[in-house]
């Protein structure tokens, strides 16, 4: 085992925690630090679009532990503080507090920022979906009758707006794709999906961007589309996107680009890692740089992260996965789609809502999708475990 006896993780979500975790799991006993910019404890992010902003959960139901078993982990938790600049070369991390943490090991797990519309922010009754807190924000201004405008037709807008529709909100979808999670899911299926919305209510005003927020006297009046059309709101999310959460390593020498650049193993430069949405590692089952933002992979890296700093020397090579619910439509991922992949349906049947689509690239399989069929879709994942270079055990 690799000589370490401090590990400072910086950021406090699941890939953070997890990583803690791992590490304890895998026979570490030295100290462990976990520095959050949030006020809350570790919490999960999946539920914030769906169970949360529903009303459905209590915000204690996201806790991803609760206080007794983050005590047994024997780590020491600084909440509301925030990295602010690491030293790589001495491994000592700044906060805003004023504080220097030494180690041996540094994870970088950060997370990813919204991207956000000039000026919306400054605006009441606009929101993004990052934290906790904006869940509940955004909550407390949706309700029967009101007018929704969510920016963004990616997974975390058709969320939003499958939930605000059960609410009873009057929900409009826009964004410059034909079609809900177009870049996602591919032409087929993204074409289901704006149909279950429709078939919802929701208004799609797609294939045309939005130039930006309406607003009187600070407080949002909706939305102009690049066309000159404006969609009626009181309420809007933008959802179009985050970016790696990496300003405070803007001078720490390490490579920056969309992310932490790391090599196989997650490692950004010596005793120095990144996990989760903020990493760009190299996959090598790809034979190219990855980031991925969901929750499967924050779980996974950290494992595999944990492991590195304790010498393990195996590459992270997972087959990528993501998971989204919107209405009664559960959808499966497994691989990675790129625009243009042939689709193909294996199972079932489309028109039903129960069915399994394979894609493939010059006819090799790079992806498998499940609409409410997961069982069947984790089957066939087994089609792109090859081509990813992943042992069968992996997920």
């Amino acid at each position: 085992m690799t000589e370490v006896s401090r590990v400072v993780v910086v950021g406090l979500g699941a890939a953070g925690l997890a990583t803690a975790e791992a590490l304890r799991r895998k026979g570490y006993t030295g100290a462990i630090t976990l520095l959050g910019a949030e006020r809350h404890a570790p919490y999960d992010r999946p539920p914030l679009s769906k169970q949360i902003l529903s009303g459905a959960w209590e915000t204690d139901r996201a806790a991803l532990r609760p206080p007794d078993v983050l005590a047994r982990l024997d780590a020491e938790l600084r909440l509301d503080e925030a990295a602010v600049a690491l030293n790589v070369s001495k491994r000592v991390v700044e906060t805003d507090s004023g504080a220097r943490l030494e180690a041996d090991a540094v994870v970088i797990a950060t997370g990813a920022r919204p991207r956000q519309l000039p000026g919306a922010d400054r605006l009441d009754g606009m929101h993004v979906l990052r934290t906790l807190d904006d869940a509940l924000a955004l909550r407390a201004g949706l309700g029967r009758g009101a007018r929704l405008a969510v920016v963004g037709e990616g997974v975390l807008g058709s969320e939003i707006a499958a939930t605000a529709r059960t609410l009873g909100a009057d929900v409009t979808l826009a964004g410059p794709l034909d079609a809900p999670m177009a870049l996602q899911v591919g032409p087929l299926v993204s074409r289901l999906l704006g149909e279950l919305h429709e078939e919802q209510g929701v208004r799609l005003r797609l294939g045309e961007g939005v130039a930006g927020p309406l607003a009187t006297e600070g407080r949002v009046r909706g939305i102009q589309l690049q066309g000159g059309d404006v969609v009626p709101a009181d309420v809007v999310v933008i959802a179009i996107g985050a970016t790696p959460d990496t300003g405070w390593l803007t001078e720490s020498g390490l490579s920056l680009g969309d992310g932490v650049v790391c090599d196989a193993h997650c490692r950004a430069a010596e005793g120095v890692y990144a996990v989760g949405d903020v990493a760009r590692w190299h996959h090598e089952g790809l034979g190219r740089t990855v980031r991925l933002e969901n929750r499967t992979n924050a779980t996974e890296q950290a494992i595999a992260v944990a492991g590195a700093i304790l010498g393990e020397e195996r590459p992270y090579v997972p087959v990528p996965y993501f998971w989204t619910d919107q209405y009664d439509a559960k959808l499966q991922v497994h691989g990675l789609i790129p625009p243009g992949a042939d689709a193909e349906v294996v199972e079932g049947e489309p028109d039903r809502r129960r069915f399994v689509v394979r894609y493939t690239v010059g006819g090799k399989a790079v992806g498998v999708l499940g609409w409410n069929m997961p069982k069947q879709a984790r089957l066939r994942r087994a089609e792109i475990l090859e081509a990813l270079g992943s042992p069968a055990g992996t997920r």
